[in-house]
């Protein structure tokens, strides 16, 4: 029946949907989760049951009893899922894709342009979730991607050669993480995706994003079928130390407002899910949500209700951040009462950068991979976040520089010495927001504050419009249009500077206390 609906009018879809809904009746699920000490995958006799962990399908959270058993519900196309436990490993499959979850489609995916799930058939007697005990600390790095977003192999190729390659091998990092547009609409390039993202060689998690759904669906709750045959559950969560991450899938798709796009926000049961999940965390553990769609209004992208649903979960809760990307910028948040969040400290979203850049347009570089610099001036790279119980640091990573390139400084080359200008100095400190401290001193001289603005980036518009104004082709793709950056300091170019070469040096301090250098070389010469 499940396929049935998508052969007919779609004014039927909805309809036939809920009857196909319910003509599956519930099933009990039941099991164990373990300690798989001999790492077969199978429970022995020997191998006693994990207390206190957290099952769920999607909707429903339960916890496994004194002997790690566990009975849950669950209906024909629901994903059955552990929350890993902090101290304690899920299988990876052979591209570290963590294997924690039990897909119950007993006659598989609609017929759609992607595949999803083959039919699992009739519920197994048990289902039991085996992990793994690891010696884990409270401190710890996880490495984080936003949209990798190739729309071609070619594109799969810059990702693995421009962002993969650099971070192929890491220690000290205990997972990674993408924040959604794993593709660019062609679903089938989800295993070259993941044969490049193994490379990074760490246990690697997904967030679903826009472009990563089944476009030929009538509804969203079967939006991620294909998703879910590849990575698992859109909307689930998992523990490392004293930070509980939660990732959900916030596309609607199609938008229930009039059936076209997609909007961001959340189903029923994923806020009920959210509810359900945080009963069973400590409420002095941080806690980390990963979307796709970020928070922050931008005309109206995402529903407010469920934004402020999620501020409601969240108020006893003192420890929070949120990531989310899909914008192909980088933006520090901070909400506050105004804005509906409860709590006298503002809640952290940070908007992470992207891999892919600016959709890989811009120059080439040396290695024939695509510059790619974003709208707002922000390098593309990827994010380390550094947690210590229930804190956090982060660092932003320019691919290809050196982990000190945390700025771009941008001055005139050349100044006449004692003609006034209009010119001045900006900063883009890519990880910085209004509020954060950025001093400028000239020569050693006195560190002064530099004016946060917002605007375009200049050197992102030198870089843009020198595909307006050459006479030769470029290799490439035209950057896209300027958008305004929400990470740039100004100051007028000081009066007096007597001849010759002049040193510029800007201090900056992120919201985290660490500081960042740059300096930049300004010549003024006599007429």
């Amino acid at each position: 029946m499940r396929i049935v609906t998508f052969t007919l009018k779609r004014g039927f879809v909805a309809v036939l949907m809920l009857l196909s809904i319910h003509a599956f009746p519930q099933e009990l699920a039941k099991g164990y989760v373990f300690n798989d000490e001999n790492g077969n995958g199978k429970k022995q006799r020997r191998e006693a049951g994990l207390p206190g962990v957290s099952i769920s399908n999607g909707k429903e959270v339960v916890q496994t009893d004194e002997n790690g058993y566990y009975e849950i519900s669950i209906e024909d196309g629901q994903l059955l899922f552990v929350i890993e436990p902090s101290g304690y490993r899920v299988p990876l499959d052979s591209l570290n894709r963590p294997q924690y979850f039990y897909i119950h489609k007993p006659s598989g995916s609609p017929e759609l342009v992607y595949p999803g799930s083959a039919p699992t058939g009739d519920l197994p007697k048990e289902i039991n979730f085996a992990l793994t005990k690891t010696e884990e600390k409270e401190e710890f790095t996880a490495l984080i991607f936003g949209d990798p977003q190739p729309y071609t192999l070619e594109e799969v190729e810059y990702f693995d050669r421009g962002i993969v390659s650099e971070v192929a091998g890491i220690e000290d990092v205990v997972f990674g993480l993408s924040l959604g547009d794993l593709v660019g609409d062609d679903l089938t390039l989800f295993t070259p995706y993941s044969q490049a993202v193994s490379r990074v060689g760490v246990p690697w998690y997904n967030v679903m994003g826009n472009h990563d759904e089944n476009y030929d669906v009538a509804s969203d709750e079967l939006s991620d079928e294909t998703f879910e045959a590849n990575f698992g559950p859109s909307t689930y969560a998992f523990n490392v130390g004293k930070v509980h991450f939660i990732v959900i899938d916030d596309i609607l798709w199609p938008d229930p407002r009039d059936g076209q796009s997609y909007w961001g926000g959340l189903r029923a049961d994923q806020l009920e899910f959210l509810r359900n999940d945080l009963k069973f965390v400590p409420k002095d553990h941080l806690i980390v949500m990963s979307m796709h769609i970020p928070f922050f209004e931008q005309g109206d992208s995402f529903r407010d209700q469920d934004r402020q649903a999620i501020f409601d979960m969240l108020e006893d809760f003192p420890y929070t951040l949120s990531l989310s990307a899909h914008t192909h910028l980088q933006r520090q948040d901070y909400f506050t009462k105004v804005e509906g969040w409860k709590q006298d400290t503002p809640h952290h979203h940070y908007n992470v950068g992207t891999t892919s850049g600016d959709w890989y347009k811009g120059v080439l570089n040396e290695k024939g991979i695509p510059v790619s610099t974003m709208r707002d001036g922000t390098p593309k790279g990827y994010a380390f976040i550094h947690f210590t119980g229930n804190q956090y640091k982060v660092n932003y990573q320019v691919a290809g520089k050196s982990n000190a390139y945390q700025m771009e400084i941008f001055a005139p080359k050349v100044l006449e010495k004692g003609k006034r200008t209009t010119a001045g100095i900006f900063v883009n400190f890519f990880m910085g927001s209004k509020g954060d401290e950025v001093l400028i001193g000239i020569d050693g001289g006195e560190m002064r504050p530099m004016s946060w603005v917002e605007d375009y980036d200049p050197a992102y518009l030198i870089d843009l419009y020198q595909w307006d104004t050459t006479e030769t082709l470029l290799d490439g793709r035209r950057p896209s249009n300027p958008a305004q950056s929400k990470h740039l300091w100004r100051i007028t170019i000081p009066n007096g500077l007597e001849a010759g070469e002049h040193t510029v040096k800007v201090q900056a301090t992120d919201r985290f206390g660490q500081v960042h250098l740059g300096t930049q070389k300004i010549m003024v010469l006599e007429k």
